[in-house]
């Protein structure tokens, strides 16, 4: 086992500081949160106490087949990001900039079908049954605007 350190890794084509705890660490990959980071590294065998710098290659690779095929490695489908997914009805779970591309069809749809949440995407407002009568009035016009006296007038 190598004892090198390094200060940065690259976990599925993300930058990893080495400097951080293994849980901590992969929670930096974009779809990664804590809970899944702790189940991925019990599947993988790895001492979640570990500094990320530490990791040798053969553990970044058990890494990354966890974090591309969960269900494959045995994690449970309540842990996954997308569950039946409306194009393929499979359990997946999306990293990176697939799931920023997901979200965004996603809402596109909603807006397509003119559902209530897409609806409220669609102007602007809360989604998620907050209230609005305080809070949400970002980008919104907010007080009295004064129209300009002409110069005639006085």
């Amino acid at each position: 086992m190598s004892k090198e350190f390094r200060h940065i890794l690259r976990i599925t084509g993300t930058d990893v500081d080495g400097t951080l705890k293994m849980p901590y660490a992969l929670k930096r990959i974009k779809g990664v949160n804590l809970t899944f980071a702790n189940a991925i590294l019990k599947k993988a065998e790895i001492n979640p106490e570990k500094r990320a710098g530490f990791l040798t290659e053969s553990e970044v690779k058990r890494i990354e087949q966890v974090i591309n095929d969960p269900t494959k490695s045995g994690l449970p489908n309540w842990l996954l990001n997308r569950r039946k997914d409306s194009e393929t009805g499979k359990d997946l779970h999306i990293i990176r900039a697939d799931l920023d591309l997901s979200t965004k069809t996603d809402i596109k749809q909603m807006k397509e079908l003119k559902s209530w949440r897409g609806y409220r995407h669609a102007y602007g407002l809360k989604v998620r049954g907050q209230r609005t009568r305080n809070t949400g009035r970002k980008g919104k016009a907010v007080g009295v605007k004064v129209k300009k006296l002409k110069k005639g007038r006085m």
